[in-house]
């Protein structure tokens, strides 16, 4: 059976109009008593029984009539009714039959209708064939389609060296750092291909079914940036390096720097080191000196109690000493041999071999691999996870970890509520001088003009501090509000970790009681968990 919708039609006899309703057939959808109510008022018929239209619309029957108006001597011929998209972009044009005596519309009446709606582009003539084929009733044909924008394509630069500064150093099979093949470090020769832009593609305008121009998506544009050390070719589309050194991706920007070697130790002889690119120490750093590097640092020895700063990564191939007063901080990751009595941080990723007695903190992560992988005494904190072979000893060393939050929010979060009760306590000292002149004003003492000024400043700064622990607490909520969505850090262990050491997983905090071996700290539905690895 043909799907076909419910259709209506008039039928003009002596005795009158009638209005014939025809069932749906298949899947079609039933007539939609609105839509005859509209075409009659339209048709200018307006004294039907609106009841009796209602019932031979719902009707189950092949076909129902029922008396609508007197004839005047002219029938109805086919018709069309428009409607357009919200976006402009189609015409959907439903058709109504004809009357007995009727016409039926032509190709070049359907057409000549659309363009008297200014309906003028993109003309379905193909299915205008289909309706004037099949002559279906109360049914949606799309016979004009607006043409769509065609969107160019965004530039885009292709970078030819590693600019991900989180990607892991390789590991020899024992679990260490392989230092000989480290590939942490984007090292370039004089004359490498840095970049390549390839330029945005125009995209081509539309139209909608009226003729109105739709702009294409605007592609976005890019240039080649770049500092010292860097040519750029005559059609700006490619950069090469004028050196060899390290390249870094800064922002957008391609830096080139040119490595300082110190080819010994940096001690007496050389005194400390501020260099604006990249540090590569052959020696050790010794105790009291400093190398400071808006790149990174590589040190093939060992630093002693010294600090060390990078806007980089720092590598340190055999160690840090650090003496209890040695200081170590990247903006970048740090990688080296073992940890011993230093303050170490990092806003990316840390990776030892074994932390002892100090003070560690990572932007995202502390990994303590190789052979042993112990750590053993201080505090290690961490965003996402802490993971070791051993944490904590037999002996019970009182061993912090902290994960769940980046070191640098929590220790803002920390500060900011000591400035609270600080800020606090010092209103709690206004508030005396401000309630006994309110009282004195009150009762309508006299007040001395010195003492007047006194309170207005008093008063003023009360207001300021006001305002200022709004702000420390509004900042001071967002923060807590972070820290207890935080459910995805974690501290494994891989071998065993001890009594003595604490847990703290955002703002949950565990006592880790007797020996647990092969295990996991999750933090689950408010509450530290132990789970098997």
């Amino acid at each position: 059976m043909e799907n076909r919708n419910g259709y209506f039609k008039l039928d003009m006899r002596d005795a009158g109009v009638f209005l014939v309703v025809y069932a749906p057939t298949g899947t079609g959808k039933p007539v939609d008593i609105k839509e005859v109510t509209v075409y009659l008022d339209e048709k200018n018929f307006n004294k039907y029984d609106l009841k009796e239209v209602n019932r031979i619309v719902n009707t189950t029957q092949e076909s129902e009539e029922v008396y609508i108006g007197e004839w005047h001597g002219i029938y109805e011929n086919e018709m069309m009714q428009v409607t357009v998209s919200s976006d402009k972009m189609l015409a959907f044009c439903r058709f109504y039959a004809p009357s007995n005596g009727g016409k039926r519309m032509t190709a070049e009446d359907i057409i000549s209708d659309l363009r008297l709606q200014k309906i003028i582009v993109g003309i379905q003539s193909e299915e205008i064939k289909r309706f004037l084929e099949e002559r279906k009733y109360c049914t949606d044909y799309v016979l004009a389609k607006g043409i769509p924008p065609v969107n160019g394509t965004d530039a885009k630069i292709e970078y030819f060296f590693n600019t991900n500064p989180n990607l892991k150093p390789k590991k020899n099979e024992d679990g260490t750092v392989d230092y000989h093949d480290l590939n942490t470090i984007s090292r370039v020769e004089g004359g490498q291909l840095l970049a390549r832009l390839h330029p945005a593609v125009k995209g081509q305008p539309g139209k909608d079914v009226f003729g109105a121009p739709i702009s294409a998506r605007t592609e976005k544009n890019l240039k080649l940036e770049f500092g010292n050390n860097v040519a750029v070719s005559d059609d700006k589309t490619e950069i090469y390096s004028q050196v060899t050194g390290h390249a870094r991706l800064i922002n957008g920007k391609v830096f080139v720097s040119n490595v300082y070697e110190v080819p010994a130790d940096v001690d007496n002889t050389t005194g400390d080191i501020d260099y604006n690119g990249n540090v590569d120490i052959k020696g050790n750093v010794k105790s009291g000196f400093s190398v400071r590097a808006k790149g990174d640092i590589v040190i093939d020895g060992v630093v002693e109690g010294a600090y060390l700063s990078a806007g980089g990564q720092i590598i340190v191939k055999r160690g840090i000493h650090g003496m209890n007063k040695g200081k170590v901080e990247a903006k970048g990751n740090i990688i080296t041999k073992f940890i011993e009595n230093a303050t170490v941080s990092s806003e990316g990723f840390i990776e030892s071999g074994s932390i002892l007695h100090s003070q560690v903190s990572a932007g995202s992560e502390v990994r303590i691999n190789g052979k042993k992988g112990f750590v053993t005494g201080g505090v290690i904190r961490a965003g996402n996870l802490v993971e070791a072979q051993t944490i904590g000893s037999d002996m019970g060393t009182i061993t912090r970890i902290e994960v769940g939050v980046d070191p640098e929010v929590k220790e803002r979060y920390n500060l900011l509520q000591k400035q609270i009760m600080e800020t606090r306590k010092e209103m709690e000292k206004m508030k005396p001088a401000l309630v006994n002149y309110s009282e004195k004003m009150a009762r309508k003492e006299p007040v001395s003009p010195e003492r007047v000024i006194q309170i207005q400043s008093i008063a003023k700064n009360y207001k300021t501090k006001q305002e200022e622990i709004a702000g420390m607490r509004e900042e001071f909520a967002k923060i807590h509000e972070l820290i207890q969505l935080e459910t995805g850090a974690k501290v494994k262990v891989n071998g065993s970790i001890y009594q003595g050491v604490s847990i703290a997983i955002s703002d949950i905090s565990y006592n880790v009681k007797g020996t647990i071996s092969y295990s996991k700290f999750v933090k689950e539905q408010g509450e530290i968990v132990v789970r098997p690895l």
